[in-house]
């Protein structure tokens, strides 16, 4: 399957969707983390970053918190936190997630369903992302470098 949008963009949209997951535990500790990444990743918001668009590809998590929360309205809920690294770590994966599979988020979240994840990252997230991926996954690829590292 064709990636959605040219490599260069990669690494900038899964650092920074990663920065975005873990931005709402600094700044909104009471805010229930799992409802904010599930309803991000079916935004229209995140639509726009899974088609290739170069305005959005090219948002920092800042800019990208403030685009969701304009565009769709997002009124965050009260609830539990996911702490530590795993916010970020969860972000990273699902944006190169969707960009291996070439499924858009909202599919991408059905697939691997977020509560699944959060029980499976403490096994997955010493590994390489990409072959994270690769084994949460299993259709999705992994380029020669990743499987030369793994």
């Amino acid at each position: 399957m064709k990636p959605p949008y040219d490599r260069s963009y990669l690494d900038f949209v899964v650092e920074e969707q990663g920065r975005l997951f873990e931005s709402l535990q600094d700044v909104r500790p009471e805010v229930d983390s799992a409802d904010f990444i599930v309803s991000y990743l079916k935004s229209s918001t995140r639509r726009q970053l899974d088609e290739g668009h170069a305005y959005y590809l090219t948002q920092d998590a800042a800019h990208l918190k403030e685009t969701f929360l304009e565009e769709s309205g997002y009124v965050p809920k009260a609830g539990t936190p996911i702490k530590g690294f795993a916010p970020n770590w969860i972000g990273q994966f699902y944006a190169r997630y969707q960009w291996e599979t070439g499924m858009s988020s909202a599919e991408a979240i059905g697939k691997v369903p977020l509560e699944w994840l959060i029980r499976a990252y403490p096994c997955l997230h010493d590994l390489d992302l990409g072959v994270a991926v690769q084994k949460v996954g299993g259709d999705a690829k992994v380029d020669d470098n990743q499987k030369a590292r793994a």
